[in-house]
């Protein structure tokens, strides 16, 4: 206890294994959300953009419940997984704010740096932002990387987090780092790993024509998998001695005994990027704080639902407004 068994989540017939339960709401679910963004600077004179979205007919209300949503890598405020969970929270009262990684929100951001999985800083400076602006009640949440970076920032400030934090759930969460990194090179995850690397390459190669001599242009063009660009990148530039050290210092799964909220960790067994670390039911059975829920299927960033199809609720949404609303 609190690890939660078995699972509610029950996958519609058709879409029968964990590619399936990805790829399809990725690529045909049509949910849009009207944003309204803004702009916020860093001290290191760069930018974030945070995209904010309110219940039906109201103005952005600092007494109301705000939800801090943090995407998964190379995603944006429009990835389907996290624009239907907010129509839905919106639908039932809550205040959203999407924020975008650098480089994420649709312009190259300023500075050489990019963003990286365990990199926390920036979701600091976005809860400072909202904590100025008077929000009384905030709850995080994260898919993927943005789970990993939610749950090691609630991991490190542990006592310390602000008290306005009452609660926070993640999705499809690569805790272990290096696991997951062996998982997308196997034969059947190979199409992710590709996809991930190719956008990350061709955005450090935009990068590097506007700042001559800034990057390893070579030895990024050279990078097969998220592991080598990784190495060859992400690792150097943030000061760590490796991939492995970098993956090593930044997964959550080490963080998941000091965070002190109530947390919701989410993945699916099915999950073509998730390795059997990411599954620590034995920790689940210890911790007070942080319930942990591993359905069978569900696929990556999916947990599409029986009835309404796409364009529909998806069990993930339900999922979180649960737990936000009760705790469990």
């Amino acid at each position: 206890m609190p690890l939660i068994a078995p699972s509610s989540y029950r996958p519609p017939t058709r879409l029968w294994n964990g590619h399936l339960q990805t790829i399809i709401p990725s690529l045909f679910r049509k949910v849009a959300v009207s944003y309204v963004r803004e702009r916020i600077d860093t001290p290191d004179d760069d930018f974030l953009d945070l995209d904010w979205a309110c219940p039906a007919n109201q103005q952005p209300l600092t007494n109301s419940p705000l939800v801090i949503l943090s995407h998964g890598l190379e995603g944006n405020s429009t990835s389907q997984y996290l624009a239907g969970m907010v129509r839905h929270l919106t639908q039932h009262g809550f205040t959203c704010l999407a924020w975008h990684y650098r480089s994420c929100s649709g312009e190259l951001n300023r500075q050489q740096r990019f963003y990286h999985i365990g990199e926390t800083g920036d979701l600091d400076l976005v809860i400072q932002h909202v904590l100025a602006r008077g929000y009384q009640k905030l709850y995080l949440m994260g898919f993927s990387a943005g789970g990993n970076v939610t749950l090691k920032y609630l991991g490190e400030q542990s006592t310390s987090l602000n008290p306005a934090i009452k609660g926070a759930v993640v999705f499809s969460v690569p805790l272990d780092l290096l696991g997951s990194a062996g998982r997308l090179e196997k034969w059947d995850s190979l199409i992710y790993n590709h996809r991930f690397s190719r956008a990350l390459k061709r955005k450090v190669l935009q990068k590097a024509e506007r700042m001559p001599g800034a990057f390893p242009d070579l030895a990024v063009r050279q990078a097969r998998s998220i592991r080598e660009f990784d190495d060859l990148f992400t690792a150097p530039q943030f000061g760590f001695r490796d991939v492995t050290d970098y993956y090593a210092k930044s997964s959550s799964l080490q963080f998941l005994r000091t965070i002190a909220i109530p947390t919701l960790v989410v993945n699916a067994k099915n999950d073509p990027f998730l390795s059997p670390e990411c599954f620590p039911e034995s920790l689940g059975r210890e911790l007070a704080t942080v319930w942990m829920e591993f359905p069978e299927q569900g696929g990556h960033c999916g947990f599409p639902t029986l009835t309404n199809g796409l364009s529909g609720t998806f069990w993930s949404e339900q999922r979180a407004l649960t737990f936000l609303q009760t705790g469990n």
